[in-house]
């Protein structure tokens, strides 16, 4: 638990009582936070199997278009996604969010927190993803009933604070994936660790997300899972009513540009002939800038939040003919009582329509 001062620069006190306490898993949490991109194949998420493990299902971080956020501010729902910022003063709360998606199909996250004195701060739960019903036909157009598909995946979390600065945390996520009679079993693993100030107004989380690897696959294919790390900081200043958020999103790979038809870096005058290609500048800034996204939260008296987040790899992705558009923007609101909590989100996956999550927490 948080308490007593930052002793984090002495390495043999803290490292004395993370033994004493039988914790030494933390350190080795710690360790493979490291160590874990030189064992990883770089891969780009969005072009991986089990894509509902690539996004957040809860309000807050949807509407900041987050995966995850790094602040503690007692919110049940961040340290759900972000294990390392399990607060122990969240023990007891029961959340439930609901995503529809497209078509019929929905994602659902079910968590509860519960923490111990000794042992870190746990949440279990479940993140169950349905894409509707599908019609079975024949070679010869003959119809020969529906059937399902979808992922599903058990999640347990662990979170400790090593000091009152500094924690970790796991989430370990065993995945079956049912379509129609294929089957394919998956474990993915995320891992982190944060910073929090004593005030509470700066925080930062370096994460390493969806670790892990197909056990069983659909067909003999082993597929990749949407491995991604990314660095996290939120802000708030003494006084001002809002908190800023600014995150740096696939770590393991630099270039995320790719030749949209649509928008073709380079192009050929009809009449001259010449070629006309995107200059080097022109293209380093928006590789930049597709690593990046940025947020900001808004209090509205004492408890009532607003939020808006803006993504730009997402709208360069699915801008479609318009140069401008809403796509990368994601926006949301949350009411926070003593016990009860609810949220809504829209974040643009693509211009046809955008998914709303709906999230509710209750303390016990």
């Amino acid at each position: 638990m948080r308490g007593g001062e930052c002793f984090f620069l002495q390495p043999r006190k803290w490292f004395a009582a993370l033994m004493s306490s039988g914790l030494g898993f933390s350190l080795a949490a710690l360790l493979f936070l490291f160590i874990a991109p030189c064992a990883v194949q770089a891969q780009v998420a969005g072009m991986n199997t089990l894509g509902g493990l690539d996004y957040s299902t809860m309000s807050r971080a949807a509407g900041l278009g987050f995966d995850c956020l790094p602040l503690l501010d007692g919110d049940a729902s961040v340290g759900f996604d972000n294990p390392s910022l399990l607060d122990p003063a969240t023990s007891g709360t029961a959340m439930l969010s609901f995503v529809p998606l497209f078509g019929g199909s929905n994602t659902t996250a079910l968590g509860y927190v519960h923490a111990t004195q000794r042992h870190g701060t746990f949440s279990f739960g479940a993140l169950l993803t349905n894409y509707g019903r599908f019609e079975r036909v024949s070679e010869e157009d003959i119809e020969q009933g529906g059937f399902g598909a979808g992922d599903y995946a058990l999640h347990i979390g662990w979170g400790m604070w090593i000091d009152s600065c500094f924690s970790v945390g796991i989430n370990v996520m065993p995945i079956l994936s049912q379509y129609e009679s294929y089957t394919a079993v998956a474990v993915a693993f995320d891992v982190a660790g944060s910073y929090v100030s004593h005030s509470r107004r700066l925080a930062a989380t370096l994460m390493l997300h969806n670790i892990g690897a197909q056990l069983a696959t659909f067909d003999g294919t082993r597929e990749k899972l949407a491995y991604e790390v990314e660095a996290m900081v939120s802000y708030k200043l003494k006084r001002a009513p809002f908190r800023l958020f600014f995150a740096a999103t696939e770590l393991q790979h630099w270039n995320l540009a790719f030749e949209d038809p649509l928008h073709p870096t380079t192009t050929t005058d009809p009449y001259t002939g010449e070629v006309q290609k995107q200059s080097t500048v022109v293209g380093l800034l928006d590789n930049l800038m597709r690593h990046t996204q940025v947020g900001v939260e808004l209090t509205l008296g004492r408890s009532f939040y607003a939020r808006v987040g803006y993504n730009y790899r997402q709208g360069a992705e699915v801008r479609g003919f318009d140069a401008l558009t809403l796509s990368a923007i994601s926006f949301g609101a949350g009411l926070r009582l003593r016990k009860f909590e609810v949220g809504i989100a829209r974040r643009n996956y693509h211009l046809g329509q955008a998914a709303t999550s709906l999230t509710a927490l209750y303390k016990f």
